[in-house]
């Protein structure tokens, strides 16, 4: 039999707790004496081993980094996955060590962004067993936002507008690609419309975006743990399964920001290696090698220039083949062109 349930907290007063109102604490359910394989555990498949290289912003030799599905209430949500099965308490040495570096440079790239003044990171674990680091965005000034409870105003605040997230995306996976990798994510392209079909498109746009449920940190499907056979699913905090865990929706964001692997910089490095040059004390420099040629030496010709030149002047013709409107001859040591 249940005991009486405790009363509500103190935190549900603070100011950062999301709801007010009358609340009562749900009934804690038995414990159960197996737990439920997470996915990639068992018999159950791995999202994130099946899941293609397009669906992420970035990736590297042994890291990936993939986003949500679509934009949430937070300027950015982005997820850093292991490309090996495993866990975090599994990693060997090497993995160990670039997983702190890569922390730091992840969360150094999200706060670059405009408008971001602290980033989150949490590792939950419970929906899947292939590691996974959650990085959330808090905006600057919105105070009520710090703390604990900030994956549960991601489902609470109304999206960003897709333009800025890809934006946000675009510029997270070009800070990451300085340090080697390949990014996946483009900015937004620009509509060209007349202005008089833009009211009518933003009107439509707002409408769909409305019509979309973007699914947040709190509600992805691989944060949410398997129930225990005979109970009731939950998917608030309780469960473990609260705040998200493995990605955007149980799936990864296929064909959310990637460009095809052809569109990459062909000079990128493939490996992501972070221990062997402390890169991350600071963005690298730029790593123009110099000026070119034609800075180098002002006063040599454009050959765009000379190339038009010789195509747009016809060839001189003899002035002995040409004839004054009387009717005689040019002097034969003249020689015009067209």
């Amino acid at each position: 039999m249940h005991d009486t349930p405790p009363s509500v907290p103190d935190f549900t007063q603070w100011p950062s707790f999301p709801f007010e109102g009358d609340l009562r604490v749900k009934q804690l359910d038995d414990p159960v004496p197996v737990e439920p394989p997470r996915k990639g555990e068992g018999l159950r498949e791995c999202t994130a081993c099946n899941a293609p290289d397009d669906a992420y912003i970035w990736v590297g030799e042994r890291w990936r980094v993939r986003a949500m599905d679509r934009p949430t209430g937070l300027p950015m949500v982005l997820i850093l996955e292991s490309r090996t099965h495993l866990d975090l308490g599994d990693l060997p040495n090497l993995l160990a060590a670039e997983l702190g570096v890569m922390t730091v440079r992840l969360e150094r790239a999200i706060r670059s962004l405009d408008g971001v003044a602290r980033v989150h990171v949490n590792r939950w674990g419970d929906g899947s067993a292939h590691l996974h680091m959650w990085f959330l965005a808090r905006p600057y000034g919105r105070l009520q936002l710090r703390g604990t409870f900030l994956s549960l105003w991601d489902s609470i605040l109304p999206p960003i507008s897709e333009a800025q997230w890809r934006e946000n995306l675009a510029l997270v996976a070009a800070w990451l690609a300085e340090f080697g990798g390949r990014p996946l994510a483009e900015p937004p392209r620009i509509q060209w419309q007349a202005p008089s079909s833009l009211l009518a498109q933003s009107a439509a746009a707002d409408a769909a975006a409305a019509e979309a449920e973007a699914v947040s940190v709190i509600e992805a499907a691989e944060e949410i743990p398997e129930p225990a056979p005979g109970s009731t699913p939950h998917t608030d905090p309780a469960d473990g399964g609260t705040d998200a865990e493995t990605g955007p929706a149980a799936a990864p964001t296929a064909g959310i920001v990637p460009t095809p692997a052809a569109a990459a910089p062909a000079a990128m490095p493939a490996a992501d290696s972070v221990l062997d040059s402390g890169d991350d004390a600071a963005k690298p420099a730029s790593t123009d090698s110099g000026p070119s040629d034609d800075t180098a030496n002002p006063t040599a010709p454009d050959s765009r220039t000379v190339t038009a030149a010789a195509v747009d002047t016809p060839p001189a013709t003899p002035a002995a083949n040409i004839r004054s409107t009387d009717g005689r001859s040019a002097p034969k040591d003249v020689r015009t062109t067209r």
